[in-house]
């Protein structure tokens, strides 16, 4: 097994949610550490809290990986003066790394409004706002007949996927020609004579922030010394990204029935309705944390019902005169299924690529706001 550093681990998690959705105000990826640091232990946190570094500190991490970052602003001084400047102080003293992970596991596939969705029963889902449109490029590549599959194999190993299929390419066969030149080192042919080489054109679709890496692929595994290839950007709009989800229920429910459910299964307080308890809902809309800004884009889309948190009264008017139901569930609910999910996708990750460390949750967070009956 090999040690990680905080560069591997920074990479795995911008791998399956880039850093690059997070929106413009947000503040995610590295926040304090030095990249080339070795990391044996991490723990995975919903909030930078002053007990959460404590525990972080006393369980020997190196870094704490959280969904909320502890910087959202340019820090004009670090003091102890301030809540966040004290925290900082205090990871440096003890050597702990932050990382934020924040908008960006929002948006990401498989990131924290998946999880949401998939905890509430939703089915067929799709973004509730598009904030980021895959760009495609047609990459064709001119192979000898022998070394297809090889050269086929590894770029599939780089995504060419289209929708819900992988491994996507096409190929026709043709002859190519070539003279090598003074200079020249050819793999196939002899320098001054003229080569007619059996050859495939094959054809693979790939992400255009995957291209450069495509291409090193590429380069590397093609027999020819100078490989005939085309980039072609395409006008195809690419697979969707952005904040919230919307899907359906498998079967109807009455708001009030679903809510209790809602609340269950998130192990939730209690809830707040604004709309008809008895009113059926199967088109659901959702956005964890504060999602009320998202109420217009729930209302054209045609949900029933948007679940989110800390919905203000004004907000609760407007889905009134929308004729949409809400249910807040509270910040908090619906956020803290993000500690497990994290802490097993990168200790999943880390051991199967070989790295020696391990992954905690962090203990006892809690939601601050507390309901009192007198």
């Amino acid at each position: 097994m090999k040690t990680a550093k905080i560069s591997d681990i920074v990479g795995i998690i911008n791998k399956k949610f880039p850093f690059r959705l997070a929106e413009e105000w947000d503040n995610v990826g590295l926040q304090l550490g030095d990249p080339a640091d070795p990391v044996e232990r991490v723990m995975v946190a919903l909030d930078p809290l002053p007990e959460v570094l404590d525990q972080a500190v006393n369980r020997s991490c190196q870094l704490l990986v959280t969904h909320h970052p502890l910087i959202f602003k340019p820090l004009r001084q670090i003091t102890t003066g301030s809540i966040t400047g004290k925290l900082v102080l205090q990871a440096a003293s003890h050597g702990l790394a932050l990382v934020a992970m924040h908008t960006n596991y929002d948006i990401a596939d498989g990131g924290l409004n998946d999880l949401l969705a998939e905890r509430l029963g939703l089915q067929q889902l799709r973004p509730l706002t598009v904030t980021d449109q895959q760009q495609l490029v047609k990459l064709v590549v001119f192979v000898p007949e022998g070394d297809l599959e090889a050269v086929r194999k590894a770029m599939f190993a780089e995504g060419c996927a289209l929708g819900n299929y992988r491994d996507c390419s096409f190929t026709t066969t043709g002859e190519g020609t070539f003279t090598p030149l003074p200079g020249a080192e050819p793999a196939i042919g002899a320098i001054g004579r003229l080569e007619r080489v059996a050859e495939c054109r094959l054809e693979l679709l790939v992400q255009r922030d995957r291209l450069a890496k495509a291409m090193q692929t590429l380069l590397k595994v093609h027999p020819y010394e100078e490989p005939a290839f085309d980039c072609y950007p395409l006008l195809n709009q690419g697979h969707a990204q952005g904040l919230g989800r919307i899907g359906v229920l498998e079967t109807p429910s009455t708001l009030a029935a679903y809510s209790d459910q809602v609340r269950e299964r998130l192990q939730s307080g209690p809830v707040r309705l604004v709309g008809d308890p008895s009113r059926l809902v199967r088109s659901v809309a959702l956005c964890s944390g504060s999602g009320a800004s998202l109420l217009k884009d729930a209302v054209r889309a045609g949900a029933d019902l948007l679940v989110t948190g800390d919905v203000k009264y004004h907000e609760a008017r407007e889905a009134e005169a929308c004729g949409i139901a809400l249910l807040d569930v509270g910040h908090f609910a619906s956020e803290q299924l993000m500690v497990v999910a994290v802490q097993h996708f990168l200790q999943t990750t880390l051991t199967a690529a070989g790295y020696a460390c391990d992954v905690l949750a962090a203990e006892g967070e809690r939601d601050p706001f507390q309901v009192r009956c007198l």
